[in-house]
């Protein structure tokens, strides 16, 4: 389906739910840490997978390499802006064509690109906090210190406000996430497979018949779309930015005549 059929679903819907994977992140140059080359240059660096220093056991029993992993490879990475395909996520949102988006992705970029409505389901890693007596930090406190960050008025280990490998998701960020998507008439899911995990738990949600996915990867779960497109995510958003800015700009030439 053309994209211009796209964004007339998108001008008829009265909410639109955006479901952001893993594809818009390495379309953004962050790091596929669990996946190909740089997995297997993480487990030669460190003695370990992301996946296992990214658990709840690792953090209890290994800070020091838990918070030199969260530094080097996941802090360094927040160099990078979000790009177009965020940038272009937040149009569609002030344009009022996407109403919220969900991710579990932990880097804040639909945040950091002016997104407003997020939900994100596996927390950030801009955000860190004292688990015995609750007090904040920001993360320019991790960046500043050295080894394993104490709070200040505790001295206990802070940590990531994120969903470590080995705990349970939040149950109420789930369930705010399965209501967006059940008031949702437009689905928009962008960068993943219907099969992956942020899709498989949600989609069940879903009651519309408008679920449109945005991929550049084939998969057999495609063809439970009602819409698809295969496109980098980012292209396909500049697209659909451009003709909506295209039909606004004709539309009011035409009323100043």
């Amino acid at each position: 389906m053309r994209s211009k059929n796209i964004l007339q679903m998108l001008e008829e819907s009265k909410y639109t739910v955006a479901m952001s994977g893993i594809e818009m992140l390495l379309e953004n140059g962050y790091p596929g840490l669990r996946d190909g080359e740089e997995s297997y240059e993480i487990e030669q660096k460190y003695g370990y997978s992301a996946e296992e220093i990214l658990s709840s056991a690792f953090y209890a029993t290994r800070k020091e390499i838990f918070f030199e992993f969260l530094r080097n490879e996941m802090l360094a990475a927040t160099a990078v802006p979000p790009g177009t395909g965020f940038e272009n996520l937040k149009k569609l949102e002030e344009y009022h064509l996407v109403h919220s988006e969900i991710t579990k992705r932990l880097f804040g970029l639909l945040e950091r690109a002016g997104c407003r409505n997020v939900i994100n389901l596996h927390g950030s890693i801009y955000d860190y906090f004292c688990p015995h007596c609750g007090k904040k930090y920001s993360i320019e406190y991790i960046r500043e210190t050295e080894g394993v960050p104490l709070c200040e008025s505790c001295k206990n280990t802070i940590r990531p406000k994120i969903c470590l490998f080995g705990e349970m998701v939040d149950n109420s960020i789930v369930t705010k996430a399965a209501e967006e998507i059940q008031k949702a008439d437009v689905l928009l899911v962008l960068g993943t497979s219907l099969h992956a995990a942020l899709c498989h738990q949600l989609i069940q949600y879903y009651n519309g018949d408008k679920l449109i996915l945005i991929t550049n990867e084939e998969h057999y779960s495609d063809r439970l779309a009602d819409v698809l497109v295969y496109s980098r995510v980012d292209d396909a958003l500049e697209k659909l930015v451009k003709e909506y800015q295209n039909k606004w700009n004709k539309e009011h030439e035409l009323e100043k005549r």
